[in-house]
């Protein structure tokens, strides 16, 4: 496999590319994360079986997407690919921590309110499907906020679930409840990053990073709910953000439908205690 990776990348290079060094990194859940070197330059590459390679190429379209914003700084594409056995994308490899500092947790806040604020779309919606974690994420383009979040991010979810025999409520009562509680809300389409997590931003030698994004044309406040949802990002993150693009009216009240997308999308993925947090937030959800 390692060969014919270091074939392909020198192919795309335009130089010889031979790997010397190979370290395994931590912390990928769904691919394994290798940084190789030459000597010379190193590269961060994501391994995973050859079925996954769509999955890589959504990942590469959408992090081309956020660096033609020039916003906010994600790693710099190289290739994606695949061997006998295995699939295969190639980054350029940052040294990074946990952004755990004020100064960058705030300037950090300040890039994403103005990636929020790039660009000009009147549908919600994204021109490829793609992935949040593994599950595909449907982005067919709809100019009614309300219907796109029942329909192809909460509907979807809890479908997949009824397919595996998991009934957590009604689906076609609770999508009309979603929808009907979102109609008021008319947000301006902003570029989100989808997938924004602690575990997907760090600090760089550039500053604040951040990776693995599921993109799509949406609400902003998704982006924002998600980082509450796991927690770990610092006042400052927040302080940043709002600083250039405070929230609207009613944030409090979309935030259990927004982060309840992630909860069951976790639910399809990796089941266990988040049945039980799903249960829950539905709950609160009908009770608000």
């Amino acid at each position: 496999m390692w060969q014919a990776i270091s074939q392909q990348l020198s192919e795309k290079l335009m130089f010889s590319f031979s790997i010397s060094e190979k370290t395994k990194l931590t912390g990928g859940e769904i691919s394994e994360g290798y940084m190789i070197g030459d000597g010379r330059d190193r590269y961060f590459v994501k391994v995973n079986s050859r079925e996954f390679l769509p999955n890589f190429e959504t990942e590469a379209e959408n992090i081309k997407t956020l660096r033609n914003t020039d916003t906010i700084y994600v790693p710099e594409l190289v290739m994606s690919g695949t061997t006998k056995s295995h699939s295969f994308l190639v980054l350029n490899y940052l040294s990074v921590k946990p952004l755990e500092d004020k100064h960058n947790s705030f300037l950090f806040g300040q890039q994403l309110a103005k990636l929020h604020s790039w660009g000009e779309q009147k549908e919600y919606g994204f021109d490829q499907d793609n992935y949040i974690g593994t599950t595909i994420q449907p982005n067919k383009w709809h100019r009614k906020w309300h219907r796109f979040f029942a329909e192809q991010r909460i509907g979807w979810q809890l479908q997949l679930l009824a397919e595996k025999g998991i009934a957590l409520v009604d689906i076609s009562e609770f999508t009309q409840f979603v929808s009907e509680s979102l109609a008021p809300h008319n947000p301006r389409p902003a570029l989100l990053h989808g997938d924004l997590w602690n575990g997907n931003t760090g600090n760089s030698a550039f500053g604040p990073i951040c990776y693995d994004p599921a993109c799509y044309w949406g609400d902003r406040e998704c982006d924002i709910a998600m980082t509450e949802l796991f927690e770990g990002f610092q006042p400052e993150f927040y302080q940043g953000y709002k600083s250039i693009y405070p929230l609207d009216n009613g944030y409090s009240q979309r935030k259990d439908i927004y982060n309840l997308y992630h909860i069951l999308n976790h639910c399809n993925q990796f089941g266990g205690n988040y049945l039980a947090q799903a249960e829950n937030l539905i709950e609160s959800i009908l009770n608000q």
